[in-house]
């Protein structure tokens, strides 16, 4: 009887909290050396699985996060894909979840496990939260039924609980649940059982190979719209040379101003070729574009629907479609469709 190969997962190490410990001697912090891994955490000996890691160099803030970055590591997933089960990317929680929706749509036809973590303290810390979440992380990303991984998409664990990363938004600074997915449930739960919902998980497509897309492009913008918002503010962004996308965050279920003039400019810049993306800045629940009078305009003057989706998925899902050089008279009936789970 053979024995079943362990799967080998690879730990990317892009910087933030979670990879830091503390200098003894001058109080601060400093990278962790990921080569001393499973000697500083040796309950990953335990793990069913071969961890290796590869580091940033230098490790980022993930304030310093940029579409590079993510190029760098849809990169290494692409090169390591054969001979990896799953991935886990450490990185800091402030714009984890930008990277991790970015990730989800940079990789197409994804059939294996990109678990994005990190933690709200050090790892050398007494209170860590680190241990933790990379230890059920790593774990994850290993959950093979039958030679096929569990999961197959970029997911987020964070506190117990794994969500479809393009569906999360870091909602607390200072609480050990940093993250939520208020429009899509936990892929998977750790309590004394790791509970996985099979329900929510996306499957891979069969038999299609890995495409990764590297290009992003960065001419977008987002805007809030606020009581008070006057035309000279509207008019500066929507002026900003070279813009192509702008995500423009309005109220409740999908509502703006009925002024003519923010109509007007909004028309304006739509007949320029803008794509304008309407998202709620609510942190749950979804556009709906006609439900009121205050968003019939908006809908009339074909405003893209962005429905549920988080802003996070839809700056980076613009990105990813212009990157990609998808044609206008296309460009708003794909947005609207989901393309890796980010929206209903």
């Amino acid at each position: 009887m053979t024995m079943d190969k362990k799967p080998n997962i690879l730990l990317i190490y892009t910087g933030g909290t979670i990879g830091m410990v503390k200098d003894y001697e001058s109080g601060a912090l400093k990278a962790f050396d990921f080569n001393t891994l499973l000697k500083n955490i040796p309950e990953l000996n335990q793990l069913e699985c071969n961890i290796e890691s590869v580091s940033f160099e230098p490790p980022l803030d993930s304030s310093n996060m940029n579409p590079e970055h993510w190029a760098t590591i849809a990169a290494l997933i692409e090169s390591n894909y054969a001979n990896y089960e799953g991935f886990v990317v450490l990185h800091g929680s402030d714009t984890m979840s930008y990277t991790a929706s970015a990730l989800s749509f940079m990789l197409e036809n994804l059939s294996k496990p990109v678990i994005f973590t990190g933690s709200q303290l050090p790892i050398g810390d007494l209170r860590t939260d680190a241990k933790e979440n990379l230890i059920t992380s790593i774990q994850i990303a290993a959950l093979q039924e039958k030679g096929v991984s569990v999961i197959q998409e970029v997911g987020l664990y964070f506190e117990y609980k794994l969500y479809r990363a393009n569906r999360t938004t870091k909602i607390n600074a200072e609480q050990f649940q940093a993250f939520n997915s208020l429009n899509y449930p936990p892929l998977a739960e750790s309590g004394v059982h790791l509970k996985v919902y099979k329900e929510y998980i996306k499957k891979a497509k069969p038999r299609k190979k890995l495409k990764v897309h590297k290009l992003m492009d960065t001419n977008v913008a987002i805007l809030k719209i606020f009581p008070g918002l006057n035309e000279s503010v509207l008019t500066s962004v929507l002026n900003i040379p070279n813009l192509k996308a702008l995500v423009l965050e309005t109220y409740g279920a999908g509502n703006a101003p009925t002024e003519k003039w923010l109509l007007n400019c909004l028309k304006n810049a739509i007949d320029r070729g803008m794509h304008i993306v309407n998202v709620t800045q609510c942190s749950g629940g979804s556009v709906i574009m006609g439900q009121y009078v205050t968003s019939k305009g908006l809908k009339k003057m074909q405003v893209i629907n962005g429905k549920d989706i988080t802003t996070e998925a839809a700056i980076t899902k613009l990105m990813y479609l212009l990157g990609s050089n998808v044609s206008s008279t296309m460009f708003k009936t794909i947005f609207e469709t989901s393309l890796r789970g980010e929206m209903r």
